[in-house]
């Protein structure tokens, strides 16, 4: 189990913190990093990426969005949005209006066939996903298929996702593939994690259990007190592959960051937009 480190203010955010640590990608593989950045301005401006996908989920506030491929848009509370940089893209993140956004941004490994796949963007609305509903408890579905309940994100990996809101004292059987590396971050509230007591910002993993063994369910339950907990589930099958990690770049090795770098300044991953800023009623 881990606390997730706070950094506070920085030239782009109000505050930050890391839940998940690039400290050792072998632990966490497929996951490298899980940053909660809380900002109004300037926020996320102009920047690249190349090599890995972004999971950014918008917890308050709302993210404006965009890319060099002329991609554009505002998220609510509750939408993910699941980028594929690939072979590179250049994008911004911003609270809309300057006015507030909390987000939580995961970075997600891809294979060395993948690293250079075509870049993507695919907005994964919350009034669109699909929704297990039990007793006292509504998982959210984003990606890979639980309990026959599947959701919308196209995967170059397979990768699980879920948002889990569970009643006070209530509980379930969360299933994880076998093969999959798994973690827990409880974004609110109190919840017993295979029978260990984990608390908001804390994260509780789960590692593989064998590839010939059955899918196994991993239990949670809420603190039978006031209001409801809310945890972020992210499985994934890890890749198994070395991992050169340089600033917004992840490839496989040292020269193909350097490659990356060069690439972005010899103006490769396209030009850097003059896009404006999304309009708004006053």
């Amino acid at each position: 189990m881990t606390t997730k480190q706070h950094f506070g203010p920085d030239a782009q955010v109000d505050d930050k913190a890391l839940v998940i640590a690039p400290v050792d990608p072998s632990l966490t593989d497929p996951f490298l990093l899980l940053s909660e950045d809380w900002f109004s301005e300037p926020g996320f401006e102009w920047h690249p990426h190349r090599g890995l996908e972004t999971v950014t989920t918008v917890l308050d506030g709302v993210l404006e969005h965009g890319d060099n491929l002329g991609n554009a848009g505002a998220l609510q509370a509750g939408d993910v949005q699941w980028m594929t940089a690939g072979r590179g893209i250049i994008h911004r993140e911003l609270a809309f209006r300057n006015e507030h956004a909390h987000t939580l941004q995961l970075w997600l490994n891809l294979p060395a066939r993948s690293k250079l796949a075509d870049t993507r963007y695919q907005d994964v609305l919350a009034v669109n996903r699909p929704r297990l509903t039990l007793p006292g408890v509504v998982i959210d579905v984003v990606s890979g298929t639980i309990a026959g309940v599947t959701g919308p994100a196209l995967n170059h990996w397979p990768v699980q996702g879920a948002i889990v809101t569970l009643d006070p004292g209530a509980s379930t059987g969360y299933p994880l593939p076998a093969n999959h590396r798994a973690f827990v971050y409880v974004v609110s509230g109190e919840v017993g994690i295979a029978g260990r007591t984990v608390r908001a910002g804390q994260t509780a993993w789960s590692d593989p259990s064998g590839v010939a063994a059955t899918d196994s369910l991993l239990q949670l339950a809420a603190a039978d007190r006031d209001g409801q907990s809310r945890v972020m589930v992210y499985s994934g099958q890890p890749i198994g592959e070395p991992v050169a990690m340089g600033g917004p770049f992840v490839m496989n090795k040292r020269t193909e960051i350097t490659q990356a770098f060069a690439d972005f300044h010899a103006g490769k991953f396209g030009d850097v937009p003059r896009q404006a800023r999304l309009k708004y009623d006053r």
